[in-house]
C-alpha cells in the first residue's frame, strides 16, 4: 500500500527540520529503529532528540542504552520524540531510565491550502538584513551560546547548500523590533522555527503576525507546504486560525533537571541474548 499524501508531507516535514539542525551545524546517527539528532556545541532539546521511528520489544535495552550513551558521552540531555499512541514498551523502557513524558503533546502542523484575510495588525514583518545578524541571534541564545549559534546562522544565511534557503524573519511594533523567526526550506518543504518574542511585547499579536507573514509569502522559494510544531493545546489553537492543521502527534521524554547522565548497573554479567543458527556438523 502507498502512503497517503499526509504520511509523505509529514516525513518530508521532518526530513526538513533534520536539515534545519544540519545546516546550523547538526548532525544526526542513524540507528536501526530511530535518527539521533545531535548538536555538541548548542546543548539545547531543539538540537538534541532522538526521533524514534519504532523499537522492538526485544531490541530496545540494546537500543537505548546505544542512543543514551552518544548523548551522555558529549554531556547531552536529550529528549525522545515517540509517535502516539506511544507503545508500551517503548514508555517503560523510557521511564525505566529515568525519562518522563511531557504534560503535554507535541504536534506538528502542516499549513492548509488557504488562509483568511489578516486582521488589522499594528506590527510590522520584513525579513532581515544581514547586518541586523547579531540582532536576530538575541532572540534564541544565551550570552554562553551564542557565539557559536550567530556563526552558524551566518554560514547557513549566507553560504546555503544547494536545494536549501534560510531566512531570518523580525516583526516590530512601531520603532522597537520584538519578534522573530527562522524560515527554512528544504527542497519543497519548509518550517517556521523558533518563534520568538519579547517579554515586554508579548499578547500584542507579534508572533502570530510573523507566523502569517511566513506562510503566506515565499520568501524562501516555493514549497509544497509550510510546517511549524506545537508544544501546548493553547498555541496548537492559535495555529490552526492561522491556516494549520495537525498532522502527526509525539510525546516527548525528558530528563528531570536532577537526573544524573549516567546509565544504570547492567547487573551481573549474562550471557548473549541471540547466537546466529548453527549448521548441523556434517560427517567427512
Amino acid at each position: 500500500m502507498e502512503p497517503d499524501r499526509t504520511d509523505l508531507e509529514v516525513e518530508a516535514a521532518l526530513d526538513a527540520e533534520r536539515q534545519f539542525v544540519f545546516t546550523l551545524g547538526g548532525f544526526a546517527l542513524e540507528l536501526a529503529g530511530a535518527a539521533l539528532v545531535t548538536h555538541e556545541k548548542i546543548p539545547v532539546p531543539r538540537f538534541n532528540f532522538v526521533q524514534e521511528l519504532g523499537v522492538g520489544p526485544e531490541r530496545q535495552t540494546a537500543f537505548f542504552e546505544h542512543a543514551l550513551d552518544h548523548y551522555f558521552q558529549r554531556a547531552l540531555r536529550p529528549t525522545f520524540r515517540v509517535p502516539t499512541p506511544v507503545p508500551s514498551h517503548v514508555d517503560a523502557g523510557l521511564q525505566r531510565f529515568g525519562f518522563r513524558p511531557k504534560a503535554s503533546p507535541l504536534r506538528l502542523l502542516l499549513s492548509q491550502e488557504s488562509v483568511s484575510a489578516p486582521p488589522t495588525s499594528d506590527v510590522t514583518v520584513r525579513v532581515a538584513e544581514h547586518r541586523e545578524l547579531d540582532l536576530v541571534a538575541s532572540f534564541w541564545t544565551s550570552e554562553r551560546e551564542r557565539p557559536e549559534f550567530r556563526a552558524a546562522l551566518d554560514v547557513a544565511w549566507v553560504h546555503p547548500n544547494p536545494h536549501e534557503t534560510l531566512v531570518p524573519l523580525l516583526a516590530s511594533l512601531g520603532t522597537e523590533t520584538v519578534s522573530a523567526a527562522l524560515v527554512y526550506r528544504y527542497r519543497s518543504s519548509a518550517g517556521i522555527h523558533a518563534v520568538a518574542t519579547r517579554p515586554s511585547a508579548r499578547g500584542r499579536g507579534a508572533a502570530s503576525t510573523i507566523v502569517r507573514f511566513a506562510r503566506s509569502h515565499a520568501i524562501a522559494g516555493p514549497v509544497s507546504r509550510y510546517s511549524i510544531f506545537a508544544d501546548s493545546a493553547r498555541l496548537e489553537h492559535r495555529l490552526e486560525s492561522l491556516g494549520f492543521r495537525p498532522a502527526r502527534s509525539f510525546v516527548e521524554y525528558e530528563l528531570p533537571p536532577s537526573a544524573e547522565l549516567a546509565l544504570p548497573s547492567p547487573g551481573p554479567p549474562a550471557g548473549p541474548r541471540w547466537r546466529p543458527p548453527r549448521e548441523p556438523l556434517r560427517s567427512p
